[in-house]
């Protein structure tokens, strides 16, 4: 068989199915290979919520100093401003990516910008944090 013609009569197939058994919901377009069933959304759910639960655990034992982009970005601006010259030697603005990555990603977990009500990554407080932070450079380099 050639493929091309193999998928229309599947989908022939299935449209006729779902009209001998009155199922209604189905939109144009979509595969049922797309299509969770219940059970699968149960699960999935069951499994984000885990997920979420666990990474709210992450940086329970860890002092609030050490957990908290602003305070973190603040204590790096203290040091840039105390001793500049180590802190360009330590070529700090190279480590700061890195550094606040696992923060922000355990941040972006519950993030989803394909619901209708996400938070736009530009209102996170941690992107306001980094944002201070590099105008606070900007104006002390210039």
């Amino acid at each position: 068989h050639n493929s091309s013609e193999f998928i229309p009569k599947c989908r022939t197939c299935r449209r006729q199915a779902r009209e001998q058994s009155g199922e209604g919901d189905h939109h144009e377009g979509l595969s049922s290979d797309e299509e969770l069933t219940p059970t699968e959304v149960d699960e999935f759910q069951k499994s984000r919520d885990n997920v979420l639960e666990d990474s709210r655990k992450i940086f329970e034992d860890v002092h609030a100093d050490f957990c908290d982009i602003r305070k973190i970005l603040l204590k790096f601006q203290e040091w840039k401003e105390k001793l500049p010259d180590s802190y360009c030697d330590a070529y700090i603005s190279f480590c700061l990516p890195k550094l606040l990555n696992p923060l922000i990603r355990v941040q972006l977990i519950s993030w989803n910008p394909l619901e209708q009500n996400f938070t736009e990554l530009e209102e996170m407080p941690w992107f306001r944090a980094i944002e201070e932070f590099s105008d606070a450079e900007n104006v002390s380099e210039s």
